[in-house]
C-alpha cells in the first residue's frame, strides 16, 4: 500500500498491486486494473518511488534488523547468525 494526496488535500492510501499505469496528463493520475482512476498531487517519480519501495518492502520480507551471515569462505557453513541485542 501506498499514499497519496489527493486534489483537495485529502490522503488516499492505495493498493500498489492495482496500479496499471500512472501518467502526467499534466496532473498525476493513477490508473488501477479496476479502470478506476486517482487524481493526485504527487508527480509520477514520486509514486512510482513509492510503488518501488514497497515492493521492495514486501518482496524482502520486512525485518527492521535484518540478520547476518557468516559466508562459507569465513569458515562459516552459510548459516544465518543471530546478533543478540542489548
Amino acid at each position: 500500500m501506498i499514499e497519496a494526496t489527493r486534489l483537495d488535500g485529502t490522503s488516499v492510501v492505495v493498493n500498489a498491486d492495482l496500479i496499471e499505469t500512472v501518467e502526467a496528463v499534466p496532473d498525476t493520475v493513477i490508473t488501477l486494473t479496476t479502470g478506476r482512476k486517482l487524481v493526485v498531487r504527487e508527480p509520477v517519480t514520486e509514486v512510482v518511488a513509492r510503488v518501488v519501495a514497497y515492493k521492495q518492502r514486501i518482496q524482502g520480507g520486512f525485518r527492521p534488523n535484518p540478520p547476518s551471515f557468516a559466508p562459507p569462505e569465513s569458515g562459516g557453513r552459510g548459516e544465518e547468525v543471530r546478533e543478540e541485542s542489548e
